[in-house]
């Protein structure tokens, strides 16, 4: 076996020992934070300098229905 076999493995015990709730925890932290930050966005780097003020010009409101998606469904895995 070369060093890079026995660093791999050595890599992959460590990582099983992660238990896997813990893992999706992480995981869905993560999208809550992304989640947290998409909301704090001002209205002006979501929205177009000049537009016609319709209600699908602010983006904030497709990231924040997709990672509620997200979490949704992450939650109930």
């Amino acid at each position: 076996m070369t060093p890079l076999h026995q660093f791999g493995d050595f890599l992959r015990q460590t990582l099983q020992t992660i238990p896997l709730p813990a893992i999706r925890l992480l995981f869905v932290a993560s999208l809550i934070a992304l989640l947290i930050w998409v909301l704090r966005l001002p209205r002006t780097a979501t929205c177009p300098a000049e537009g016609a003020k319709r209600w699908d010009e602010n983006l904030k409101l497709g990231a924040v229905a997709a990672l509620v998606i997200q979490i949704l469904i992450y939650t109930c895995l």
